[in-house]
């Protein structure tokens, strides 16, 4: 049988046939099909298209600007300390036989007043020898002074015309009498001044910190017996920063005129008392770690027992504002309207349009953040007071009145509704 040319090729099938195309015509349609389903989605619905045309305006609270002298007050804080604290000792030794009850913890005592007594029986006796070597040394002064006086007149009796010797007229041992008296008077004295140490008496008008020794202890010299403070004023650091100092006079000598102080609690916020205080010194050295000044207040009558003023205690921390110089011509802006990194947002009064400016703080407190901006008209502009999430540059807004701050969340939200119409749109 014979085999066909290597050359010939099979005729075509139908079948063959209708796959090429099927093969064809799939890419075709796939095309197709992608973009009609393009063309379709990229045009916007005709209600979208006017709910971008009619964009919700931004609400917002506003508050008007106003240039102002504004008179700065200094926060700072510091605690009590009394400007007179001692331990109080003995200069004597003894028994404590007696404690009076001014001297225990706590206790307010007068200057003079006795606290604490020693047994006097030795100083007592001490006292009595003292005494009698001091007569003692008194009547040999006498009786020395009586031979001298008889010595000159035996060498004024023998009539001659030079001048006796120091012995002749027994000026040595009248020295040595004299010098015995001085030493006796001295030593009375001493007795007498160490009877009376025993009964240890108040330095100053002031209170008990500390009592450390109890009845019956024997003591020695300079032992402590516990330490007391002076109450006729008290005493407050109150550091200063650089910024601070640039606000206040301060007195820097004796002469200058002091600073008033208010001062309030500083564990109590809640506590209503006020307590008026005086800058009467500075301490004038930097501190090497802050680098701040620190000024002293003193407070007169500390615990109130002459004028009736709540007690302001040793140790309690206190808050003190001072009244500083006053800066002109400036914008006080809320600090609540203040937001990031010092930067605020105005409302143009005529077109009612929303934009940003950064500010650069003069001053600042807990409430208030004073600027100095040519750039900002307080006639044409006004600020804008709520936290707002979404601000574009130029955005209408819509003012509304003011409310309570708890309900700035509801003006947020708003913003946000805002923001996420717009987006869709």
């Amino acid at each position: 049988m014979e085999m066909p040319p290597e050359n010939d090729q099979y005729p075509p099938t139908p079948s063959n046939v209708g796959g090429k195309i099927v093969r064809l015509l799939l890419p075709v349609a796939l095309l197709a099909a992608g973009w009609f389903g393009f063309s379709q989605l990229s045009v916007k619905p005709e209600a979208a298209r006017e709910e971008e045309q009619e964009a919700k305006p931004i609400k917002t609270r506003v508050t008007e600007l106003e240039v102002v002298d504004f008179r700065t007050v200094v926060t700072t804080q510091g605690t009590i300390r009394s400007h007179e604290k001692v331990p109080l000792s003995s200069q004597v030794a003894g028994e404590i036989v007696r404690i009076h009850q001014n001297f225990e913890d706590g206790a307010f005592f007068e200057k003079g007043e006795i606290l604490l007594e020693l047994d006097p029986s030795d100083f007592e006796a001490a006292l009595a020898a003292a005494e009698s070597e001091k007569v003692r040394a008194e009547v040999a002064l006498a009786q020395e002074e009586a031979r001298a006086e008889q010595a000159r007149l035996n060498w004024e009796r023998l009539g001659k015309q030079d001048e006796p010797g120091e012995l002749v007229m027994r000026l040595p041992q009248l020295k040595e009498a004299r010098a015995n008296l001085a030493a006796a008077t001295a030593a009375y004295g001493r007795a007498q001044r160490d009877l009376e140490r025993t009964k240890i008496s108040a330095p100053f008008a002031g209170r008990v910190r500390t009592r450390d020794v109890g009845l019956g202890q024997t003591i020695a010299t300079a032992t402590p017996l516990g330490t007391v403070f002076a109450i006729d004023y008290a005493e407050v650091r109150l550091p200063l920063s650089s910024r601070d100092l640039a606000l206040l006079d301060l007195p820097e000598d004796a002469s200058d005129p002091a600073v008033a102080v208010v001062l309030t609690d500083g564990l109590n916020l809640e506590n209503p008392a006020t307590w008026e205080a005086r800058i009467v010194r500075t301490e004038g050295v930097l501190d090497p770690d802050s680098l701040e000044l620190f000024a002293i207040a003193r407070i007169s009558d500390p615990f109130g027992r002459e004028s009736g003023e709540p007690p302001l205690r040793i140790g309690q921390p206190v808050v003190a504002r001072i009244e500083g110089k006053i800066l002109e011509r400036v914008l006080a802006l809320p600090r609540g309207a203040v937001f990031q990194l010092d930067q605020i947002r105005l409302i143009d009064k005529d077109d009612l349009t929303l934009s940003s400016r950064t500010i650069t703080p003069l001053w600042s407190d807990e409430e208030h953040i004073l600027i100095r901006d040519p750039s900002i008209d307080p006639r044409t502009q006004a600020l804008a007071l709520t936290r707002l999430v979404y601000a574009p540059e130029g955005a209408k807004v819509e003012i509304v009145p003011n409310i309570d701050d708890s309900d700035d969340d509801d003006l947020t939200l708003d913003a946000d509704v805002a923001e996420r119409d717009d987006t869709s749109s």
